[in-house]
């Protein structure tokens, strides 16, 4: 209650330092008890989500090359149901935590444009998941690119907890590389940064898809890198179109606005 009553009397969303750092922490408390709901349902994905995961691993042969996925410690399979788990709660848990990211920004735009929240949501959250099918349709190409280069006649024995964090690793940094574009039209909203200014950046914005898609392929392996970085010049250029758009919008509003005033003032 006392929240929603500074809010009233703040009609311009403005806060304090203590404000914004209390707003943060209550998100992140929401975003974090929705991702362990989400991770009740990984415990009992596990047994399936790490034949499908070890797939690539399993399958692999190739003249002679045989590789395999072995636990060395006693811990290794239940610390593996934990992050693995876990992983399923960030991924079902994104519609929550995504909200949650904008609902922090929100207070910084006008009343007219919190409408924009929902497509936030409806945006990122396919994006999200569809950065994660990606990596998932990239795996098999990425591990096979690492596994080839043994010597003849050898075999991979691969620790669980570094197989599964080369792979966890990828799925994240392709999800959320996926929603960058729709935080950088979020920005725009807010006024911080212009479309012209980021189309005059295009340069630097190439060379930003690059550096992501360098670090979130593995090993630099130029397959993943060309899966990440398509899809992601065409986002930020629909995100650039849109941030120029809504640009466009906002003059026409300031301008109808002065208009009025001036307006008022002749009479």
């Amino acid at each position: 209650m006392a929240t929603s009553k500074k809010r009233r009397r703040d009609p311009e969303r403005t806060m304090a330092l203590k404000d914004h750092l209390r707003e943060l922490r209550n998100r992140l408390i929401k975003a974090a008890i929705g991702i362990l709901l989400g991770a009740t349902a990984g415990f009992f994905l596990y047994d399936w989500l790490v034949q499908v995961l070890a797939e690539p691993i399993l399958a692999f042969e190739s003249e002679g090359q045989l590789a395999e996925i072995a636990f060395n410690t006693v811990g290794g399979p239940l610390d593996l149901m934990i992050r693995l788990s876990l992983f399923v709660g960030i991924v079902i848990s994104s519609p929550i935590w995504l909200y949650q990211i904008w609902a922090f920004i929100m207070p910084g735009l006008k009343k007219t444009e919190k409408r924009y929240a929902i497509g936030f949501i409806a945006a990122s959250v396919p994006l999200f998941l569809g950065g994660i099918a990606a990596a998932y349709s990239v795996l098999p190409q990425a591990v096979g690119f690492f596994l080839a280069l043994n010597p003849e006649g050898t075999s991979n024995v691969i620790n669980p907890d570094v197989y599964f964090s080369f792979v966890l690793t990828l799925f994240l940094a392709f999800g959320i590389a996926m929603v960058i574009p729709v935080v950088l039209v979020g920005i725009n909203l807010m006024g911080l940064v212009t479309g012209k200014q980021v189309l005059k950046a295009w340069r630097g914005v190439i060379m930003l898809i690059a550096v992501i898609s360098a670090l979130a392929a593995p090993g630099g392996d130029a397959v993943s890198m060309f899966f990440l970085a398509l899809p992601l010049t065409v986002l930020f250029g629909i995100a650039i179109l849109l941030c120029m758009l809504n640009d466009r919008r906002r003059a026409k509003r300031e301008a109808a606005t002065d208009a009025e005033i001036d307006e008022l003032l002749r009479d």
